[in-house]
C-alpha cells in the first residue's frame, strides 16, 4: 500500500450468502494496521458490524450447540468460540502483525509483577490481563498441554474459595504451588538460554550484511572497465582451464561438459559468445550421467574461475558473508532464485562455499609444536 508493505494474515469465517440464508466458508484477512478484509476492506469496528449482523459467523451454523462442561475445574478443551472471543482474537492478531505484545504475552508480564508483589492490587491487575486473553485460546496460553491455565486460575482465587467454582478450595498452599510452578518455569527458561548460549555460541552478534543479487545483465555496447558484480556470472569473460582444457567462461565448460558426443563439446567449447555456448550445449545431447555430476561440474569450474582469476576474486570476497542471490531468466531454475521460491539458487549457494573457500586458504591456523 503506497509501496509500503503490509504484513497480513487470514482465518476461516463463515459469511452468508446474499441469494438466500445459507452460509459458506470464507477468508478473513487481518492486517497489521488494523485493516480487515472479508466482503470488503473494513476495520476491527467494521467487522464486528458484520458479526452482529449475521453477515458473518465464526461457527458452523450447522453445527450442534456447545455442551457446557460437567466440571469446569477438571475440563481439558476450551471454552466455545464466540463473536466476542473471535473479535478478541482478531484484535490480538493485529498486535502480533504490528510487532506490539500480545494478550498472552501481557498476562505473562502480570504474572511476573504479581510474583515480585503479591498484593491484591497486582492480582486486579492479573485478573484484567487473563480475562483480556480470547476466552477460546485461554487454557492453552502457557503453552502447557497439562496444566493449562490452571496456575493462573489459582492465583486469581481468593483463599477459601473454590477455583473455577468446582475446582479446589484455594489455600495458601496451593497458592505457592503456583508461585513455584512459573518459578520452575523460569529455571527451564533459563536454562535453555544457558545451553543455547553454549549451542549458538558462534552465532553473529550484529545483523549480516545485505543479500547480494547478481542481476542477469546484457551489455549491448561492451562491458565497462570495471565488471563490478557481473564478474561473478557464470557469463564472465574468463578463461577456465577444467578438466584437462580451457573454456572461454564457466558458461562454456559448463554446457560443453554435458555433451555426451566430442564434435558438440568442441563445438561448445569454440562458441563465440556464452550465450551461443549455452545455445548449442542445450540443444546437444547430455551425458547419461550429468544429474548425477552437473552439480559437482559446476563446483568445479567455480573454484577454477576463482583460484585462476585474482579480480574476480577479490570481488567474491569482498561480499562478506553476504547470502548470494544469483537471478535472471536465461538459466534453469535449479542454477537461479526464482521469484515464486521454485529456484534453487544453487550457483548463488556454490558461490558462496567458494567464497569461503578463498578465505579459508589466507587464514592462519595454529600448529602443534
Amino acid at each position: 500500500m503506497d509501496g509500503e508493505r503490509i504484513s497480513g494474515t487470514w482465518t476461516h469465517v463463515w459469511r452468508r450468502a446474499q441469494w438466500d440464508d445459507t452460509y459458506f466458508v470464507d477468508d478473513l484477512f487481518v492486517y497489521a494496521d488494523g485493516a480487515v478484509g472479508c466482503m470488503e476492506l473494513t476495520d476491527l469496528a467494521g467487522l464486528e458490524r458484520m458479526l452482529e449482523s449475521g453477515r458473518i459467523v465464526v461457527t458452523d451454523p450447522a453445527a450442534p450447540p456447545f455442551r457446557e462442561p460437567e466440571n469446569r475445574w477438571g475440563c481439558r478443551y476450551p471454552e466455545p468460540l464466540t463473536p466476542e472471543s473471535f473479535l478478541l482474537e482478531i484484535a490480538d492478531t493485529v498486535e502480533e502483525l504490528a510487532g506490539r505484545p500480545t494478550a498472552a504475552e501481557r498476562c505473562r508480564a502480570a504474572v511476573d509483577t504479581f510474583r515480585k508483589a503479591p498484593t491484591e492490587a497486582n492480582r486486579e491487575l492479573l485478573r484484567e490481563a487473563y480475562l483480556a486473553i480470547p476466552a477460546h485460546r485461554r487454557v492453552y496460553f502457557l503453552g502447557d498441554m497439562d496444566h493449562q491455565d490452571r496456575p493462573v486460575k489459582i492465583l486469581l482465587t481468593a483463599i477459601g474459595e473454590r477455583v473455577d467454582g468446582d475446582g479446589p478450595v484455594a489455600t495458601d498452599e496451593l497458592h505457592q504451588w503456583a508461585l513455584e510452578y512459573f518459578a520452575r518455569g523460569d529455571e527451564g527458561v533459563e536454562r535453555e538460554r544457558e545451553q543455547l548460549a553454549v549451542l549458538h555460541a558462534d552465532d553473529p552478534t550484529t545483523a549480516g550484511p545485505p543479500t547480494v543479487v547478481l542481476h542477469e545483465t546484457h551489455f549491448p555496447n561492451g562491458r565497462p572497465a570495471d565488471p563490478g558484480l557481473s564478474a561473478l556470472r557464470n557469463d564472465f569473460p574468463a578463461p577456465v582451464r577444467y578438466a584437462g582444457d580451457t573454456y572461454p567462461s564457466v558458461l562454456h565448460g559448463y554446457w560443453a561438459l554435458s555433451a555426451a558426443e566430442e564434435t558438440d563439446r568442441i563445438a561448445v567449447r569454440d562458441a563465440s559468445t556464452p550465450g551461443e555456448a549455452h545455445d548449442l550445449g542445450g540443444r546437444a545431447p547430455r551425458r547419461d550421467d550429468w544429474p548425477d555430476v552437473r552439480l559437482a561440474v559446476m563446483a568445479g569450474l567455480l573454484r577454477a574461475k576463482f583460484t585462476q582469476h585474482s579480480e574476480p576474486a577479490e570481488i567474491l570476497l569482498g561480499t562478506g558473508d553476504a547470502r548470494i542471490r544469483y537471478t535472471g531468466y536465461s538459466e534453469s531454475p535449479y542454477w537461479r532464485d526464482a521469484r515464486d521460491d521454485s529456484g534453487r539458487n544453487w550457483t548463488g549457494r556454490l558461490l558462496e562455499l567458494v567464497r569461503a573457500e578463498l578465505l579459508a586458504e589466507r587464514v592462519s591456523w595454529p600448529t602443534a609444536e
